[in-house]
């Protein structure tokens, strides 16, 4: 089940997720023109040194280097993608629920939980597998907190989604909370079946999904629980 758009309308411009989106690209440009120039070796540098390696983070905040690259990469990993794949996927996912979940959080809080659900997500993958030396790079822990938010706040959202049939597939609407609760489904079903293997994850950050997207529920819930009374 592939989403494409939510039938969810917002009350003002999402500035801040188009931001995020047009940022992303931005940073990926930079990313073809550095392999295109410097080659393989080149983008490998430029992913070690900006992405989050979980071995360099451990190493940097046991020494007290809280502002080290490898510590300040918890931030910058996220505006990194690993091909036109991994980050057209995400921005779709970001472009479909991220306007809503800003319209509910507002502009300025919406890029602080943004941030901080990354920075969660990641730290969850990092507890998973503290020794890798394989760079995290990627929104999808950020933007898997931002679905745990909507699914919370808008359980009951039309989202139009291709179904697959075997070798057909259909247009249908269906709930978020049937989109969103599969997606995360499939993810605990990946991250635990993952666990013990030599490559958790199988290169796929699995359990910053999963860390991003509880984070993003409990969020949620402390969100609704505080709105004011009248707000939608």
């Amino acid at each position: 089940m592939i989403p494409l758009r939510d039938a969810n309308p917002t009350r003002g411009r999402s500035v801040v997720t188009l931001g995020i989106i047009g940022l992303c690209f931005v940073v990926f440009g930079f990313e073809q023109a550095t392999q295109a120039t410097g080659g393989e070796g080149a983008l490998d540098l430029l992913l070690r040194t900006f992405g989050l390696v979980p071995a360099r983070l451990i190493d940097a905040l046991g020494s007290g280097r809280i502002l080290s690259m490898p510590a300040l990469a918890l931030v910058t990993h996220l505006f990194l993608h690993g091909g036109w794949l991994h980050i057209g996927g995400n921005m779709l996912y970001l472009w479909i629920f991220g306007n809503n979940v800003e319209d509910r959080f507002g502009r300025l809080g919406f890029l602080l939980f943004f941030l901080a659900g990354g920075v969660v997500a990641a730290l969850t993958q990092v507890a998973i597998d503290p020794g890798s030396d394989i760079p995290l790079i990627g929104a999808s822990g950020a933007i898997a907190a931002v679905l745990g938010v909507y699914l919370v706040a808008f359980p009951g959202a039309r989202v139009l989604s291709i179904v697959f049939f075997g070798f057909f597939f259909q247009l249908v609407e269906v709930p978020a909370l049937l989109v969103l609760g599969l997606w995360f489904a499939l993810q605990l079903m990946e991250g635990l079946a993952s666990l013990g293997m030599p490559e958790t994850g199988g290169g796929v950050a699995i359990f910053a999904h999963i860390g991003g997207f509880l984070v993003g529920i409990a969020a949620g819930l402390v969100a609704r629980e505080l709105r004011p009374v009248g707000l939608p």
